[in-house]
């Protein structure tokens, strides 16, 4: 198969696709690989270091998609890439389809067939190609909220952990999955105090087994919420319903019963977020403010951290690249469950339920295209 991986052209998005490692490892399953030029100079590999691994380097993010026939990418098309995706091409990267009707639209009128990283899933419900970011995105939101807590930055002037004689900041994470998890990690190991809400029983008993003593647990539902935003200095939105918009759990006429400084940071941006007042922001321009309420909401906030980021996907996207470049699309699907649940869009049709569901379009049976 031709694969092409072009060049990131969202606002600061500094991943890339595939590694030179992995470029390596398509390779030598057969395949043919063009970098566009450059593509991973922000994450720290050269032109140099893919074409030792194998690979072809075209100049221009058009030469890439006319020439290949599976794209890898990281962040979802954006406008300018549209017209440049083929019918019948296949795209493996993250969507979110459900946050962005546009998008969907046009992927639909492209012909393309698209697999979002993010809808695919276990049989334990796992999402193996979102774990890694949503792992480096719930370590950056603590990173990210305790700077913004500084008073020059708008924020309240706390300091996370406080110091001997000075009670530390208080962190509400709203949602104990991965990001959750890796928010409360971060966020205990700088000594605040951190609280943690989840709907699901069986995972508050986990995280209260394996967390520290300064992270408690309660179960989640709107009183316990508007209880805990009135002392809250930092607030961790972390729910995720898969390939579906977020639920709103934190609505405009909470932001009153916050203090003045009060930092909120929503990981959950990508699919709509779960705060009313959410707008995605970028790198560039990151933060702003609503009732005296500091908003965070980077929609690619792995972007910041490319080096990282870049091999953490590779690590868990590769074997199911290879699978798609080796067996085609649909006979990779009928062999694989987790992959088939990555396909969203196929040939103009909406094959996701949740995308139907969040845009009020036909739904057709994935399995038709397998058959």
């Amino acid at each position: 198969m031709i694969i092409g991986v072009p060049k990131e052209i969202k606002n600061n998005e500094n991943r890339v696709g595939v590694t030179p490692a992995g470029t390596m490892a398509l390779v030598k399953n057969g395949h043919t690989v063009f970098i566009q030029q450059n593509a991973g100079l922000q994450s720290g590999f050269s032109d140099e270091e893919y074409i030792e691994a194998g690979a072809k380097i075209l100049p221009t993010i058009e030469e890439v998609y006319a020439t290949a026939e599976m794209i890898i990418k990281v962040k979802e098309p954006i406008e300018p890439e549209y017209k440049l995706i083929k019918k019948d091409q296949l795209l493996f990267t993250y969507f979110h389809f459900a946050s962005s009707e546009p998008l969907t639209k046009a992927m639909i009128e492209s012909g393309s067939v698209c697999i979002s990283y993010e809808t695919v899933e276990d049989p334990d419900r796992s999402l193996p190609l979102l774990t890694p970011m949503s792992e480096v995105a719930g370590r950056m939101s603590i990173q990210q909220g305790a700077k913004y807590l500084e008073k020059p930055l708008k924020g309240r002037g706390i300091l996370l952990g406080g110091v001997p004689g000075v009670a530390p900041a208080k962190v509400l994470i709203l949602g104990g999955g991965v990001v959750g998890t890796q928010a409360a990690k971060m966020a205990a190991g700088m000594g605040a105090d951190v609280t943690i809400l989840d709907i699901s029983m069986k995972r508050l008993r986990y995280l209260d087994d394996v967390m520290p003593a300064n992270v408690n647990t309660e179960f989640s539902n709107e009183y316990t919420i508007r209880k805990h935003i009135k002392t809250s200095d930092l607030i961790i939105g972390g729910v995720l319903i898969p390939g579906a918009k977020a639920p709103k759990l934190i609505t405009r006429d909470m932001l009153k019963d916050m203090r003045t400084g009060t930092v909120l940071v929503d990981v959950a941006v990508d699919q709509g977020g779960c705060f009313e007042t959410t707008k995605p922001t970028t790198h560039q321009d990151p933060v702003y403010i609503i009732d005296d309420v500091v908003h965070y909401s980077v929609a690619n906030m792995p972007g910041a951290v490319p080096y990282t980021s870049t091999l953490a996907l590779t690590n868990v996207t590769l074997s199911y690249a290879i699978q798609l470049a080796n067996k085609g699309w649909k006979a990779a699907c009928a062999d694989n469950e987790p992959l088939k649940k990555g396909l969203n869009v196929i040939n103009g049709d909406v094959v996701y339920p949740a995308i139907s569901e969040a845009f009020n379009l036909p739904l057709e049976d994935v399995n038709n295209y397998l058959s």
